[in-house]
């Protein structure tokens, strides 16, 4: 099996291209920068450019595309002048890979999230909920990039993700490990509920999808239970040994943010089982295994 992966310099596509390697299949690495040392079989692509994305997977061949690359600055997609570049990698990009992967009749694996929902209520979001209602840009070009994929292929996966975390990037761990260190005390939202998403465990239940024809929507995180970011950080705290007081607040006195957050990240992932793949362990066991990995 051939295997494309886009979004390689980031947290999911190096741990993506770890596992094909690991498994033995041959892994070719994307991102928009020149070179990438970590990977053998690198090609820079810029997604976002209709003709060099057709030259690229057309020369490839691949029997599976993994699209990990995005726009996941949520904050910045909100600023007036950002907001065609957003659309332009999320929803274009998206959708350039799609056409070709048409053509190629092989199978293409999305990257999505849980903000092409509302973020309302206390139920888990089923994968196949079409009750769409993105809070913001981020959300919105994350969905167009659904129903870009959706309305050209039949054989693909459209995987929903949350609150990530992986070796390869900033995330909510690598930094309340940093304020937390100088800080005697941090202040965390309490009413913004979901579960992390651990990239080395989501990489493995993507190669199993890889090599399955399960197709469809799925919502993919962390076992463990449903948890707001108070919660997370005090077992964050709690496993990397620090004192540091953590202060429950509401989004609201928190403030600061420019896009609007999803209260209800809740996912739903009984899907998984039901098609025959392997849920993630818990994000607790996640959590104790990726700070062995980290300097902190």
């Amino acid at each position: 099996m051939k295997v494309l992966v886009t979004g390689v310099n980031g947290q999911l596509g190096y741990d993506v291209m770890n596992e094909l390697n690991k498994r033995g299949y041959e892994a070719i690495g994307s991102d928009i920068t020149e070179s990438n040392d970590h990977f053998s079989h690198y090609v820079q692509l810029d997604i976002t450019d209709q003709e060099a994305v057709e030259s690229v997977l057309m020369s490839v061949k691949p029997d599976v595309v993994v699209h990990c690359a995005a726009w996941t600055a949520v904050d910045l997609a909100e600023d007036d002048d950002k907001v065609e570049k957003v659309k332009a990698v999320n929803t274009k990009g998206t959708e350039n890979i799609a056409l070709v992967c048409k053509k190629l009749d092989c199978k293409m694996i999305y990257i999505s999230t849980d903000y092409v929902f509302n973020g309302q209520g206390d139920q888990p979001w089923d994968p196949d909920c079409k009750d769409y209602a993105p809070l913001n840009v981020y959300g919105q070009t994350k969905l167009d990039g659904e129903l870009a994929v959706a309305h050209n292929l039949d054989k693909y996966f459209i995987v929903r993700i949350a609150w990530v975390f992986g070796i390869n990037g900033k995330n909510f761990i690598k930094t309340m490990l940093n304020v937390g260190k100088k800080y005697p005390q941090v202040k965390v939202v309490c009413d913004q509920i979901g579960t992390p998403t651990y990239t080395y465990d989501l990489a493995r239940l993507l190669v199993d999808m890889a090599e399955s024809d399960q197709y469809g929507y799925y919502h993919a995180t962390n076992e463990g239970g449903y948890i707001s970011w108070y919660d997370f950080t005090v077992e964050i705290f709690k496993q990397a040994g620090y004192t540091t007081e953590v202060l429950p607040v509401t989004t609201e006195e928190y403030g600061l943010s420019k896009a609007a957050r999803p209260f209800n990240s809740r996912l739903d992932k009984s899907k998984l089982v039901k098609n025959g793949f392997k849920p993630l362990p818990t994000w607790q066991d996640a959590l104790s295994r990726y700070l062995k990995e980290i300097e902190y």
